[in-house]
């Protein structure tokens, strides 16, 4: 599946098209409930990765009431990797300049490669059953995009200015992860004090969604701080339903007792059946 866009130069301040890139998104693995189907989550892979893997790792969660759908990131050079090409959700150089710029637009994040995953993921949500809670998460670099969508639900649009499609979202879990040009979306609510229409509905959707973030204390890819940077720069923003939880001793990875805490969240937070 292939998603085109328009976007304006990164530290423009324009709204303006001016270029367009295309970006084939790779297969889409789905892990279909065991029982009534109550949730539907969009689960996003760590880089280099794919979306079977996470649909294996998912399917052996005991929450029967879930549908999962593991998407597989466009394959594109990564500067972080020096060039090479592998699955990404956009392309970044560093984690701690995505992490820790205090730059107008965040550093070096490709805010165009992470608005079309963020339509890409919005997009495979859009045709659930309205009965059915939705919701966002990923490891790594996937986790990012799920807090980055988690400013665009709240602010209604992505960076580029384009209406963010779903008004629904219900949960969003990010575990080793970190968010994308954390003190700009810091200040994306924080700075609009005024009480037209669109700041208090942006206020209310970011005070109301539950965000859960997980991290390894040991992690020597994405380091624990900038997980932390993460949940302060969201708490900042406005998002007031944060759970993080920190393990001793774990890097990079998922542990059984962290994918039990995130089945004990989701089970809590979307009231599931047994």
């Amino acid at each position: 599946m292939s998603y085109a866009q328009h976007s304006p130069p990164l530290g423009s301040g324009s709204k303006t098209p001016t270029s367009r890139r295309t970006f084939e998104f790779g297969k889409t693995h789905v892990v279909r409930p065991k029982g009534k189907h109550q949730a539907t989550i969009v689960w996003l892979h760590g880089l280099g990765d794919n979306g079977l893997s996470s649909s294996q790792l998912l399917e052996s969660l005991r929450l029967p009431n879930i549908k999962w759908i593991c998407p597989t990131a466009p394959i594109r050079p990564v500067k972080t990797l020096g060039g090479f090409s592998c699955t990404s959700w956009f392309d970044m150089r560093e984690v701690s300049s995505s992490s820790s710029s205090t730059s107008e637009n965040g550093g070096n994040d490709d805010w165009e490669g992470l608005d079309a995953s963020a339509s890409h993921i919005a997009n495979l949500l859009s045709t659930e059953p309205t009965h059915v809670k939705v919701g966002i998460g990923g490891f790594s670099m996937g986790g990012a995009v799920a807090a980055y969508s988690a400013t665009c639900y709240a602010m209604g649009s992505f960076s580029n200015g384009m209406p963010y499609p779903l008004s629904n979202l219900t949960s969003v879990l990010a575990l080793s992860s970190w968010l994308p040009g954390g003190p700009t979306c810091r200040t994306l609510l924080r700075n609009n004090n005024n009480n037209n229409v669109n700041t208090i509905h942006a206020k209310t959707r970011a005070a109301s969604l539950p965000i859960f973030l997980a991290h390894g204390i040991a992690d020597d890819v994405v380091l624990y701080k900038y997980g932390h940077q993460s949940a302060h720069s969201l708490y900042s923003a406005g998002f007031r339903s944060i759970t993080f939880k920190s393990y001793d001793g774990i890097g990079h990875y998922t542990i059984p007792t962290e994918m039990d805490d995130v089945a004990n969240w989701l089970n809590s937070n979307l009231g599931l059946e047994g």
